[in-house]
């Protein structure tokens, strides 16, 4: 049986889950791998799928795809566009989208693993389809490590994935070494005392010192960090208040970390205790702040050998113009987890999702930054075509390096 991608594809971005709610889409994950002939465990991890293909003797070969979309609303305006949504950790309603690409990416994994199937003939081995929940969480892989993923299922020879990225459809690029940066997500609650908004002198404002916390946080990056390293500190929840004449009691702050070195990284956490600490003593507040560690992940390192093999395989299938490094990306994955446990060398690359006519069309006018929506941003869709094509391609290609090739009788 054949899929229809296109099809596939739409119907999942129609249809987006939040992390470790990826029910449907695993369930389609696991039906396709099962009409394949492939050995199909569900449930791992939570919502997780891996299907196995043995095929002869040869290296295991693990393709990773993620699953889950993000509390995003989405304002594409496209025919297949999410309206769903989904009840938040606060029991709010929101809207979820697949601003994040990983519907294109369990499209191309299906697709991949299709093509490997047809051309079983040409290479042995054990080929290894990991659908994973909860990436947008930095939870998900390591609840399938957790779940027993090394023991239940065959020691890889090497992880591989890919993500779609606001670049040309029909690029990629590899970064050797550390290929996206560490995560820490962490929230801040300031506890003052409340009151009303004409007597600020009887209450402690939690909303100015969490306000000051923002601007002076500002200050790690510019003043603290040597400026040929690399950190970001966003502010991206500031929660405070119900009415305009109320004081309130508390105000809490959303913080993501990113980082590339591990001096920088416990450097710019030790900075930010401090600073919220400092602006609470400032406003005279008797409560320190809470420091509360949402989700934390480690850098994802690509093996420098491993990606050099991989990318004079893919100049050889798709020409030099077409493989690019733009160096270390400052967004953050947990594939890196799936690798751990064995020690197998992990390469990660990202793959073009923009029409190439537009993309060249902004590059040339200085504009993409402004033009060409990224991840997470609700205007977030990858074309079509070329981008499946292409995202099944690099899977397998990538693939085949790996696996071997089959005995001569």
């Amino acid at each position: 049986m054949t899929t229809d991608l296109e099809a596939l594809y739409r119907d999942l971005h129609a249809h987006p889950e939040l992390a470790f709610a990826e029910h449907r889409t695993a369930e389609i994950a696991a039906s396709r791998m099962s009409d394949l002939g492939l050995d199909v465990t569900i449930g791992v991890g939570g919502t997780g799928v891996v299907a196995v293909l043995v095929n002869g003797d040869g290296p295991v070969v693990y393709l990773r795809a993620d699953m889950d979309a993000l509390p995003v609303r989405e304002e594409t305006g496209l025919e297949y566009a999410s309206t769903d949504t989904a009840t938040d950790a606060s029991g709010g309603e929101v809207g979820v989208m697949h601003a994040c690409g990983h519907d294109m990416h369990v499209t191309c994994l299906v697709g991949a693993v299709e093509g490997l199937v047809t051309r079983r003939s040409e290479w042995s081995g054990t080929l290894v389809a990991l659908f994973q929940p909860a990436e947008e969480l930095i939870g998900g892989a390591q609840a399938m490590v957790d779940d027993g993923l090394a023991r239940r299922f065959p020691t890889p020879d090497v992880v591989l994935g890919q993500h779609v990225f606001p670049m040309a459809a029909g690029t990629i690029s590899l970064h050797a070494g550390t290929a996206m940066a560490s995560v820490d997500n962490m929230e801040i609650t300031f506890t003052g005392r409340g009151g009303h908004g004409s007597r600020p002198e009887t209450t402690i404002d939690p909303i100015v010192a969490a306000s000051s916390t923002v601007m002076r946080l500002q200050t790690i990056v510019s003043r603290e960090i040597d400026p040929k390293k690399v950190a970001v500190v966003t502010v991206g929840s500031f929660q405070a208040g119900t009415k305009s004449n109320i004081i309130p009691a508390t105000a809490a702050l959303g913080l993501t970390v990113r980082t590339t070195d591990a001096e920088i990284r416990q450097h710019t956490l030790t900075a930010i205790a401090r600073i919220a600490k400092a602006e609470a003593l400032a406003s005279n507040m008797t409560v320190e702040p809470e420091l509360l560690m949402m989700e934390s992940g480690e850098a994802t390192i690509n093996d420098v050998a491993a990606t050099e093999r991989l990318r004079e395989r893919f100049i050889a299938e798709h020409g030099a113009s077409a493989v690019i490094d733009v160096g270390t990306v400052m967004g953050s994955e947990d594939v890196g987890t799936l690798a751990k446990p064995s020690g197998a060398p992990l390469v990660y690359w990202f793959f073009g999702g923009t029409d190439p006519v537009t993309y060249a069309r902004a590059e040339a006018a200085g504009t993409v930054a402004e033009d060409i929506p990224t991840n997470h941003s609700p205007l977030f869709a990858p074309v079509i075509q070329p981008t499946i094509d292409h995202g099944v391609s690099n899977m397998t290609i990538a693939a085949l390096e790996w696996l071997g090739k089959p005995a001569r009788s």
